[in-house]
């Protein structure tokens, strides 16, 4: 496959995911900041994100339940808003969170909790 094709996939994806917030840290990116969006577009969403063996739902929760257990709340707010999009419920991310308390603790959760609600409500699924 042509970098070309991973960069448009994932320059898409983001658009779809994000909106245009999504592909403005693209647009923005200066020449000291263009190789992280260049890896992010072509890697994360132009590669990995388009494989066939999760659907882009299943995809958010996963990714969502893994920056809970990291606790970042900048990319957790970013992901709830893709999740969204993708089709995860205000109800989903409320089990999730209720799952990740039993592995990975309290403290990262109850702040956590506050990022996911804060999203949900940015992104009209409150």
């Amino acid at each position: 496959m042509k970098q070309d094709e991973l960069y448009d996939r994932g320059r898409a994806m983001r658009l779809e995911m994000f909106g245009e917030p999504g592909v403005r840290s693209i647009d923005a990116a200066d020449d000291f900041q263009e190789p992280l969006q260049d890896l992010v577009t072509r890697h994360c969403f132009g590669d990995i994100w388009s494989r066939p063996g999760l659907d882009r739902r299943t995809r958010s929760l996963l990714t969502i339940a893994m920056l809970v257990g990291q606790a970042r709340p900048d990319q957790l707010r970013n992901h709830v808003k893709g999740a969204v999009s993708n089709g995860a419920t205000k109800e989903e991310l409320r089990e999730l969170l209720v799952h990740a308390s039993l592995y990975v603790g309290l403290p990262s959760v109850s702040d956590a909790w506050r990022h996911v609600r804060e999203a949900l409500q940015d992104a009209g699924a409150y």
